[in-house]
């Protein structure tokens, strides 16, 4: 049995690139009564403001659904929503200076892409949990790498070699029903889709 998680195992949703507030929020409580235990609100082409009206919502539509609520490399609009949390990758702002900012209750997900030796530097971080993917091809992202289910194995490993409670290992890219139940048996806590 694996240790206690600092984040929800289960259905990790990514929102889509949907201007229209009410129609996610909707999908958002959808999702949650479908057994969605967290929420990442990922927004890489709408306006500041957008994304800033969008995550007051979800916040707050999230705290009412017991939903742990990420934001995607916004780590000031999650401070100014109250959301649970920030995910950010390789080119965002440094875990450090997060934590140095941001305080200790923030959670902090990372993308570790293909890259043991990332996850590895990360966690020393002491952060909430490492992502790794495409598992399988994504239409959302068809460049990214590769992520063989033996990385999620190991990274499986390296995550609960910490202190309880212990970092989670969510696994994205490409994850459907029909292949899920692979990356569940390869370890991943939580699967992002």
């Amino acid at each position: 049995m694996r240790k206690a998680l600092r984040f929800p195992r289960g259905l990790y949703g990514v929102t889509p690139e949907w201007d229209d507030t009410r129609r996610l929020v909707s999908a958002v409580r959808e999702a949650a009564t479908g057994g969605m235990r967290a929420l990442q609100l990922r927004r890489k082409t709408a306006s500041d403001s957008l994304r800033a009206e969008q995550a007051r919502e979800l916040a707050a539509v999230c705290r009412d659904l017991g939903v742990v609520f990420m934001i995607n490399d916004h780590w000031q609009l999650a401070l100014e929503v109250g959301a649970d949390g920030v995910h950010v990758g390789r080119d965002d702002a440094s875990v450090a200076d997060i934590q140095a900012q941001a305080g200790p209750d923030l959670l902090i997900g990372v993308s570790c892409y293909n890259d043991l030796d990332r996850a590895k530097t990360l966690l020393e971080l002491n952060v909430d949990y490492i992502a790794f993917g495409a598992v399988f091809p994504s239409p959302t992202k068809p460049d990214a790498v590769h992520v063989p289910l033996d990385v999620l194995t190991q990274a499986c490993e390296l995550a609960e070699s910490r202190n309880a409670p212990c970092p989670a290992v969510v696994a994205i890219g490409g994850i459907t029903p029909h292949n899920a139940a692979q990356v569940v048996e390869s370890g991943a806590d939580s699967i992002a889709v």
